[in-house]
């Protein structure tokens, strides 16, 4: 190759790169303001969310993971009592404080919601769901825990939802 060529493809490459690196941040943040927008469709407006980056102290709620058991088992947040989707069932949750804030989860937060509401019909009166779910949670490098031992591993429900988890080990 003569060297005409090779200065023309060294610089090509070198742009490329470079505007590569340039732009890496907008494709994070679009992916992140997708995200936002697939969970603003999934959410009831008029149900009360909670940020992760709003939780310093997990022990100010009872937490409740609404995933199923194969789910929870992989991962979940600190203390979370395990009261699942599909099996649901109020018996579950009889012993809780009625008065005292309850933190629900699932993997983005649909499912969660879908308890939540059934726990505010039940006379729950201070029901939080989870923004983003578990992969929110793990997104904002909160901790994560498996038989009572630190992890990263989520699971993520299916692959399209795994998509979504980009601080994690994705399971499904």
């Amino acid at each position: 190759m003569n060297s005409t060529l090779i200065s023309w493809l060294t610089f090509r490459k070198t742009r490329f790169l470079f505007f590569g690196l340039l732009m890496m941040p907008f494709f994070s943040y679009s992916q992140s303001l997708a995200y936002k927008t697939l969970l603003d469709g999934l959410y009831d407006k008029n149900f009360p969310v909670v940020k992760a980056e709003q939780i310093s102290d997990l022990s100010n709620y009872q937490v409740l993971d609404a995933r199923e058991r194969e789910e929870f088992e992989v991962s979940h947040l600190s203390g979370a009592k395990w009261v699942g989707y599909e099996t649901f069932d109020l018996k579950n949750v009889e012993n809780l404080d009625r008065n005292e804030p309850v933190l629900i989860y699932c993997t983005v937060g649909a499912r969660s919601q879908e308890i939540g509401k059934k726990l505010q019909e039940a006379g729950f009166t201070r029901v939080y769901n989870l923004y983003g779910g578990i992969i929110q949670w793990s997104n904002s490098e909160k901790p994560l825990e498996s038989q009572g031992k630190p992890t990263r591993k989520v699971h993520t429900y299916s692959k399209t939802w795994g998509i979504w988890l980009t601080k994690g080990e994705k399971v499904n």
